[in-house]
């Protein structure tokens, strides 16, 4: 069996978008009903992607809007983000884009293993961002793109594998793409 592979993984996005609840969901299985802001919080879960164990430090930052200062911790020695905006708050997904954009300049890179989560897809009702608009803006990253509900932790769960199966990507260990090699 190959050690387990650390990677950190930060999720970011506007305040109150769902970002504690999808981590806890994740790491703990349950729902947490009750909103109270986030300063930061650190978890730690192993899980297991196609054979290989992975033990996550998940960054649970504090909700940020267009004018906060992107953090250089969220920067450094980050291997993927989790960038999360409600399907209900139009505010949300403005910030989300904002985010992006100051990240990219902070690590320097054009593209960064990125999975842009619309959280809240349960309250339908309220709904105000299509999942089209949400698809559209990650394939404008070159970015993976989901829907979600904190409710459900089956949709947590696929958050976070599918940015491990991204951070894989960039590492050169995607399942299913043929490696190349040339010899010059």
């Amino acid at each position: 069996m190959p050690q387990p592979k650390y990677r950190k993984i930060a999720v970011l996005g506007y305040r109150s978008v769902g970002k504690s609840s999808l981590t806890i969901q994740f790491v703990e299985g349950q729902f947490v009903d009750s909103y109270d802001p986030t300063i930061e919080n650190t978890f730690n879960k192993m899980v297991s992607v196609n054979g290989q164990d992975f033990n996550l430090q998940l960054v649970d930052t504090a909700g940020q809007d267009e004018y906060s200062i992107f953090p250089q911790s969220h920067s450094m020695d980050i291997h993927g983000y989790v960038l999360v905006y409600s399907v209900t708050s139009m505010k949300s997904f403005e910030v989300v884009q904002v985010l992006h954009d100051k990240l990219l300049d902070m690590v320097g890179k054009i593209q960064v293993p990125t999975v842009l989560v619309g959280n809240k897809k349960d309250l339908h009702m309220e709904r105000v961002i299509k999942p089209e608009e949400g698809k559209k803006l990650a394939d404008s990253w070159g970015a993976a793109f989901m829907e979600s509900s904190a409710k459900e932790n089956q949709t947590a769960v696929e958050v976070f594998k599918r940015i491990i199966l991204e951070m894989e990507k960039v590492d050169g260990n995607a399942p299913s793409e043929e490696k190349k090699c040339a010899v010059m």
